[in-house]
């Protein structure tokens, strides 16, 4: 399946080569209620996620990511499928891949550390987007796959 607007294309894949993975993204649920974090420097949401760093695994870089976003401290989390975006304006055009989860969060430590500012808890998805032309499209795959 493919989801695209004029400058960004989303695919995605059931598998793909673990060295091309970039990142991991977590579409996360506490209480029944999507968890989304706003970053200090902005005025959208996004769903939790980052950048693997070199020699990580990526199902580590998604624990990361999801207590360095939302501070969850106990959660279980479950592979949904591989994406990738191809955009002008991001990495040269070239397709990045990354690893998309389900995260049904437990747990939170009291207070947020990194570059996160705050978490919300929603009924519905966000509408307003960090990332419009990407993150939508994972959240869609994700409830087309059984998850929301």
């Amino acid at each position: 399946m493919e989801q695209a607007d004029s400058q960004t294309v989303v695919r995605f894949y059931e598998y793909t080569d673990d060295a091309l993975l970039k990142f991991a993204v977590i579409l996360a649920k506490s209480d029944g209620k999507w968890v989304f974090c706003k970053h200090k420097a902005r005025k959208t949401y996004e769903i939790p996620g980052g950048h693997r760093e070199q020699g990580e695994a990526i199902d580590d870089t998604a624990k990361r990511e999801l207590y360095e976003e939302t501070g969850a401290v106990q959660f279980s989390l479950t592979p949904v499928c591989i994406y990738s975006v191809t955009a002008k304006d991001n990495f040269n055009g070239a397709e990045t891949f990354g690893k998309l989860y389900y995260a049904d969060i437990q747990e939170f430590e009291v207070e947020l550390h990194n570059e996160i500012e705050k978490i919300i808890f929603t009924e519905k998805p966000i509408t307003n987007w960090t990332y419009p032309h990407i993150q939508p499209a994972l959240f869609q795959e994700a409830q087309r796959r059984g998850f929301c």
